[in-house]
This record gives structure tokens, sequence and C-alpha cells, in this order.
């Protein structure tokens, strides 16, 4: 499990220690293992910076942020949180390090020290589950958008994490590439049971976790499953968000005085409310 408690971080205010902005005001949230969680907000609501927390990458002003036990302030434990922690960011050049994909996803587990039959393992093993193995001999800058994300995230998954953080990953790609990433942390979440909290602008995106966190100002201001919390159409719009349009059209057609369920995230959802309606 993932324990945030009571946490606030604040980066200098240009240059001004004395009065710095927190980006997170004490927030409290906890990610159980084997779930799948989507966190929205706009630029600047601190969601980014909620993810770097949690992969020890930034280190809390105060309050509490612990991964499986460990605590992210004590420095002894850095490499324990980032083991069982890894993180996939929205650029996949900037996390490619080699000129052979085998040899990239290989990176992570030779710096833990793992015997070459064990990486050997790791790497055949992780490609071939974001469906990248008839891949491991090209050369990553050759790949598509899709290709080079889903080669990230087989690094990842070459630590053997148990949670993977994926910041805003398919923002890069174009719809087929968002696709071919969006099926691969699907099948990682549900077939290979990693905890996956994923950071997106897309609603239809976050629409698949089991969770929706929705941010602002450093604040949690909405948190459930993603039907009741994308039923708030007025009040994620009112912070610069929308809603799945099929959401958005429910919500409409109730303001027109036809009464139908607005907690509808799919068209069949929506054509099964009308049909009922009309019966």
């Amino acid at each position: 499990m993932i324990e945030i408690k009571d946490l606030y971080f604040s980066y200098d205010s240009e240059g001004n220690k004395e009065n710095p902005r927190n980006v997170i005001n004490g927030i409290n949230l906890n990610i159980k293992e084997g779930e799948f969680v989507a966190l929205l907000g706009h630029n600047g609501s601190g969601k980014s910076t909620l993810a770097k927390l949690i992969n020890a990458l930034f280190i809390p002003k105060s309050g509490e942020v612990i991964v499986d036990g460990y605590n992210t302030k004590d420095e002894k434990d850095v490499w324990n949180i980032r083991s069982r922690a890894g993180m996939v960011f929205q650029n996949p050049d900037n996390q490619l390090v080699a000129t052979v994909v085998e040899d990239d996803v290989a990176f992570g587990p030779e710096n833990l020290g793992l015997p070459q039959a064990e990486i050997r393992k790791r790497v055949d093993e992780s490609l071939k589950s974001v469906n990248m193995a008839e891949f491991k001999k090209n050369a990553p800058h050759l790949l598509s958008g899709g290709q080079k994300q889903r080669v990230a995230i087989a690094g990842i998954l070459a630590m053997s994490p148990t949670y993977i953080i994926l910041d805003e990953p398919t923002a890069m790609l174009d719809p087929s590439g968002r696709k071919e990433v969006m099926d691969t942390v699907i099948k990682l979440n549900k077939d290979q049971g990693k905890t996956i909290i994923l950071i997106t602008h897309y609603m239809d995106e976050a629409a698949l976790a089991d969770r929706i966190v929705v941010m602002e100002e450093g604040n949690i201001i909405l948190e459930g499953e993603p039907k009741k919390v994308f039923s708030h159409v007025e009040e994620i719009k009112n912070i610069g968000l929308d809603v799945p349009q099929v959401t958005e059209l429910a919500y409409d057609l109730n303001k027109d005085g036809i009464k139908i369920n607005n907690e509808i995230l799919s068209i069949e959802e929506l054509v099964e409310e009308i049909c009922h309606l009309l019966k």
C-alpha cells in the first residue's frame, strides 16, 4: 500500500525561501496494491509533483509518504522505494538510454547487480508483456512514439515494481500510439495485478480506472469511481477540465428535462438509458 498522510510540499517562490508557495496542501490518500488510480487536474494542480513525491524524487515539506512501509524521508530506503514504484515520463526519449531495445530494458536490472541469467529472463518477460519482443534487436530511435513508450514501460517492468506511475504517457502520441500504451497499461493492471497510478489529461483514459482523484491547487477536491466523479459535471468544468463526451451529453439532456441517469461513461450505457426511457 502507498500511504500519503497530511502531505505538504512547496517550491521556493522566485528564490523567496521565507514565503514559498505550497504545491501540495495537506493531502491524505491511500492507494492499495492492484488498484488503477487516475490523477486528474489542470497544469499546476500538483498531480505531477505528487507522483514525484511517491517516487521519492521529491521529499515532503511535512507529512509522510510511505510505500510498502518505507518512508520517502529515509534516505537509506530510497532505492527500496524506487524498486517498488517505477515511473514512466511523458517523453519516452528521455528514458531510453541504449542503442538497442533489449539493452535499454536491461539497463535497470544491470544497475541492480542481478545475475546475467536473471537479467535475460526479466528483459524477455518485460518485452513480451508490452508486446515488443519482436523488436528487441531494433534501435529505439527507429520506433514509433507508442512503441518507444512501451519500451520505456518494459524498462520499468524489468525492475519488477509493484507500482507503476505514468506521468501523461500518451500526451505526445497520436491516437494509435495512445491506444497501444493504454492497452498495455490495462493488461498490466488486470492480468499481472500491477498497481497503476496514471496522470492524464484524457478523460476517456481516466474513465478506465478503478478510482479517479481530481486535484486543484494542491488539494484533492473529488475522489471516487469514474461514474461518480464524472457526474459532477459543473464542478469539473469550473476548474477547467472536461468530462467524457457521452457523460456531458447525458448531463445536457437532463438539463433539458429528459430525466436519465447521468452516471454514464459509454455510448452503450446512454443508448440503453434512452431505450429504457422510450419504452
